[in-house]
């Protein structure tokens, strides 16, 4: 299980890993298994009502290897091998995602006399990110403005994960709007495009106001601009559904 941060995910990583794994011990040696010639099968004859049949089995000599341990060293098991712990260098490609899984070819456990070796398999385990939130190849970030700054627009440093970016923020803006930063997401694991930023832009409503702030808003309560009068294109899911059947 090898823990990945985003940054890692948007341009791949070498990651060097310990493993414990069985390796054939310093000077054994094998010998071809008598029992099945070196086949890794058996041949087993079984009479049945429809005449003699016959199957394939694992050879119970070599449990499959052809090969049988001919001089063992001091501290291994019964089929040569010790176990150590090795660093294994392991490529991971740009765009996986958590959970999927990787092989390693090779850097399993070994196998008595010829046989091959195993592999590993890398288990991908993603990080969270503190301000970044991960749907597919998209990235979304929430972006807190004031009032002020929705009313009279602005423009914000964003972090993304090739460094910061400033964005403009329109006067009038909306709470709830989306702004898209496209190819600012992650690389597609087939290297197939990548996704998007996805800034989703929140106006803080401030919980306790000073004197003189109620006093303006108090003025502005009844001003017909304050008056919520939304677009086609800001009404809820809801409304748009009512207004195209209306």
């Amino acid at each position: 299980r090898v823990k990945l941060e985003l940054q890692d995910i948007l341009n791949g990583v070498e990651k060097k890993v310990k493993v414990r794994r069985q390796v054939k011990a310093e000077g054994v040696t094998y010998s071809t298994c008598s029992s099945c010639n070196g086949q890794g099968s058996v041949m087993r004859v079984t009479n049945t009502i429809l005449g003699r049949m016959q199957t394939a089995t694992t050879c119970p000599t070599c449990k499959g290897s052809g090969k049988v341990v001919r001089n063992r060293p001091k501290g291994s098991d019964a089929n040569g091998l010790v176990t150590r712990e090795e660093t294994v260098e392991i490529e991971i490609p740009a765009g996986v995602t958590d959970g999927v899984q990787l092989k390693v070819s090779g850097k399993g456990n070994e196998a008595p006399g010829d046989g091959i070796p195993g592999d590993i398999l890398v288990v991908i385990q993603e990080v969270s990110h503190p301000k970044l939130k991960r749907e597919g190849n998209n990235l979304h970030y929430d972006l807190y403005i004031s009032f002020p700054e929705a009313a009279l627009g602005t423009s914000k440093e964003i972090d993304t994960l090739t460094g910061k970016v400033r964005i403009k923020i329109e006067e009038g803006t909306q709470s709830g709007k989306i702004l898209r930063l496209r190819g600012k997401g992650l690389p597609s694991l087939d290297r197939y495009g990548k996704g998007d930023l996805l800034v989703h832009l929140n106006v803080w409503t401030p919980k306790k106001l000073s004197k003189e702030e109620k006093e303006f808003f108090q003025k502005a309560v009844n001003s017909e601009n304050f008056i919520p009068n939304p677009s086609i294109s800001e009404k809820s899911f809801f409304e748009k559904v009512k207004d195209m059947f209306s």
